[in-house]
């Protein structure tokens, strides 16, 4: 069927007549080719990287990362349908994969900096984390569109991001009182001015008036009185306020006074302490290159002894090593001798086992092949002779031999007797006559004859054998 994308999708087709994947908007899918739909729109993922900083300070960098397919490279499409086509964007397979890769970067980044240059450099801190988050997602074909990282958080026990505000806070409130106390001063000496340059002018206008208006000079002295009275009520309260400012600045020098001498005699117990340890090291020294001097006057001669008897004691050893060296070569060479000519015996043995399995291995095959032949060889005479067992045995004991034989046997048998057979024949009456005599010996001949029923008889009886089929057969005992 004729397949066609959406705006937001691709279609990677496989199977028979292409190569690898087929990267396209719209196209034919045949029955013997499978079609997937890749949806490349970006996906929001929020992460809350936990990381820690050079001075295994930890914190939480809260982030958004909108990460899709990027569409701008063949390439790149094809890595996404071959790593991630089976999996929704969404789904928990590829967010794993990401804030893994995030997770990595932010902690293997972060380990490398101070936590003052990641505050401080917040801008350039993110940048690196895109840039190495986005050189790991090119391997599966994502582009991050958009990312977006929040102020660094404290982990929960570690307070340090608090801290700092709190101590910034405090530096803030310090400079304003500061900046406050500067300013009344300028205020007291700017009213000091003030003060003076209004009691100028006032003497200033006193004197004219006094010189033209001699009628307003008691209007003018109640008006004197009163500025003046006014003037001293506001010179008291900025007095007042002034002694009060001088005070504070007071405690502040006696403050800084106390700390600046503390820290001198710190400093000053310091010095004597490090003077009195650096003192005690030179005489513990002293103390040991003393020693070291006396054991070398007084045991120089006795190691110098003691390295001869060493040496003599040393060679004595040697020697005995080498004898015993030798002892321990030639008993190793023995060794070594009679295990050559145990395994040569041994070789031969196996050798000779080996020429008599393999004779043994031989005659039982030449007797499994004559026994083969010979079964081949009944099994055509059987054929042959139309299936009939009895006279395939007759034929094998006529061509053995078997009834010459016997018929051998039973003669040396009967010679052994010796035995001493008369036959006469005297006719009809005892006389000599060739007609009569000739019937009496026929009459012996037939004797003989009914002789052989009673023998063959036996003969089964005793062996089980048939006589040949040609002398006839034997009746049954009950007819």
């Amino acid at each position: 069927m004729y397949r066609i994308a959406n705006a937001s999708q691709y279609l990677a087709i496989t199977g028979c007549l292409i190569a690898d994947i087929k990267i396209a908007k719209k196209s034919w899918v045949f029955p013997w080719q499978s079609c997937t739909i890749l949806d490349i729109s970006p996906v929001n993922y929020t992460f809350n990287v936990q990381a820690m900083s050079a001075e295994k300070l930890p914190f939480i960098l809260p982030a958004v990362f909108t990460i899709g397919p990027k569409t701008d490279e063949l390439e790149c499409l094809l890595k996404y349908a071959r790593l991630l086509s089976a999996h929704h964007q969404s789904s928990n397979h590829v967010n794993d994969l990401v804030q893994g890769i995030i997770e990595g970067e932010t902690r293997v980044l972060a380990a490398s900096m101070t936590m003052e240059q990641i505050f401080k450099g917040t801008k350039e801190f993110k940048k690196q984390v895109f840039d190495h988050v986005q050189l790991e997602l090119n391997q599966f074909g994502l582009l991050i569109y958009n990312a977006n990282v929040k102020q660094l958080v404290d982990v929960p026990g570690h307070e340090y991001f608090s801290y700092l505000g709190q101590k910034t806070q405090m530096e803030a409130a310090n400079q304003a009182r500061v900046d406050v106390a500067e300013a009344r001063m300028k205020g007291e000496i700017g009213s000091k001015t003030r003060e003076g340059e209004t009691l100028q002018n006032a003497a200033k206008i006193d004197a004219e008036t006094k010189v033209i208006a001699t009628r307003r000079k008691g209007e003018g002295r109640r008006e004197e009185i009163k500025v003046a009275a006014e003037l001293k009520i506001f010179e008291n309260q900025r007095e007042a306020e002034v002694a009060e400012a001088n005070s504070e600045l007071a405690t502040k020098k006696a403050s800084l006074k106390n700390y600046a001498e503390v820290a001198e005699v710190e400093a000053a117990k310091a010095v004597a302490l490090r003077e009195a340890e650096l003192q005690k090291e030179v005489e513990v020294l002293n103390a040991l290159t003393m020693t070291e001097k006396l054991k070398a006057e007084h045991l120089s001669k006795a190691s110098v002894e003691y390295e001869i008897k060493v040496q003599e004691a040393n060679w004595g050893l040697y020697q005995k090593q080498k004898i015993a060296d030798a002892i321990l070569f030639e008993k190793e060479k023995e060794a070594e001798a009679q295990k050559a000519m145990a395994e040569a015996a041994q070789f031969a043995r196996k050798q000779a086992a080996d020429a008599q399995l393999y004779a043994k291995m031989k005659e039982a095959e030449g007797i499994m092949a004559l026994g083969q032949a010979q079964a081949t060889y009944l099994r055509t005479l059987l054929d042959s002779l139309g299936g009939d067992y009895v006279a395939l045995r007759d034929y094998l004991m006529i061509n053995g031999g078997v009834f010459q034989e016997m018929a051998k046997i039973n003669g040396e048998a009967v010679r052994g007797l010796q035995p001493k057979i008369s036959v006469w024949t005297t006719g009809a009456e005892g006389g000599h006559s060739s007609d009569g005599g000739a019937a009496v010996a026929m009459k012996e001949v037939a004797g003989v004859y009914k002789m052989l029923p009673p023998l063959f008889r036996t003969v089964q009886e005793q062996t089980g054998m048939q006589p040949p089929a040609w002398m006839g057969s034997l009746a049954n005992q009950d007819s």
